[in-house]
């Protein structure tokens, strides 16, 4: 299988990208394998040339995999008018964070598509200057730093166990079946970044608070160093997914509506198609047989 490629804010000079006739309307799964391969290796990837429509949108995703239900819905499309008691549906900027905290199996990939970016009405803006540039953040790359300059504190994200809940909207109180970490990780290898502030629980008692606080403190400063930050413009016809497990996202403050689409699809399915679009499928089913 291929090796991850941790990565900083240099990653602006060539993100990786595939088109969307490749992955959609390729007559083989060459488009697919590359836009799998890339998250797979990065962790993300733009869509581009794809239809500025939550149709053509879907269909991009659903060639991935099931778009994930939760109580949000299935794919989404929206504004920021507040429909869901969420801060994503609002004007306000976003730290960088992971989605779905509060499942016991996050969300695997997330897909963003900006349809439109509107000026309030009598202001005539152009998109750059209405705001809502987009940040991702390697938090595997995050991790790996803090290992290295903290590793006290790492070991305290990576062992201290703690409650994560969404509880905002009418009807809903969903918290994973048991605690989890902010890192998950052994003692070689990353697995899963966990990472909402305004999901997190109260720190268990029975630990070192203190150390925790100190620890998060250290991690978030890591997070919001600029060479760790990489800020681009969403743009409608390109579109964006990433992995839920590995990168955070987040967003600087807008004026004006803007209306975006996207969706959740679950690890397994992801990684599935990963293997069935990049390797022959007796390997992948001998290998799926054999694994411990």
């Amino acid at each position: 299988m291929n090796s991850k490629q941790y990565w900083n804010s240099s990653i602006e000079s060539s993100p990786p990208e595939c088109s969307f006739a490749s992955v959609v309307e390729g007559s083989d799964e060459k488009g697919m394998a590359r836009l799998m391969d890339a998250i797979r290796q990065l962790g993300f990837c733009f869509v581009t040339d794809t239809p500025a429509t939550p149709e053509a949108t879907e269909r991009l995703l659903e060639a991935i995999g099931p778009i994930r239900n939760t109580h949000y819905g299935g794919f989404y499309d929206f504004v920021p008018d507040l429909a869901k008691a969420d801060f994503a549906y609002t004007n306000l900027a976003l730290d960088a964070h992971t989605d779905t905290t509060y499942f016991t199996e996050p969300a695997g990939l997330q897909a963003f598509h900006m349809l439109s970016h509107e000026s309030p009405p009598a202001q005539t803006e152009t998109t750059a200057s209405l705001g809502g540039q987009s940040l991702l953040v390697d938090g595997f790359n995050a991790a790996q730093l803090l290992k290295a300059e903290f590793p006290k504190a790492f070991e305290t994200l990576r062992k201290v166990r703690i409650p994560w809940h969404a509880s905002g909207n009418q009807g809903v109180a969903i918290t994973p079946e048991v605690t989890f970490p902010v890192i998950e990780a052994s003692r070689h290898q990353l697995r899963r970044i966990r990472w909402n502030n305004d999901d997190r629980g109260v720190i268990p008692l029975n630990v070192d608070v203190q150390a925790w606080y100190d620890a998060a403190r250290k991690w978030d400063s890591i997070l919001r160093r600029q060479t760790n930050e990489y800020w681009f413009q969403l743009e409608p016809g390109r579109v964006l997914i990433f992995d839920n497990w590995r990168v955070l996202h987040g967003r600087s403050a807008f004026e004006g509506i803007r209306r975006i689409c996207g969706g959740y699809i679950s690890r397994d399915d992801w990684i599935s198609r990963w293997k069935i679009s990049t390797f022959p499928i007796e390997d992948v089913i001998l290998n799926n047989m054999q694994r411990r």
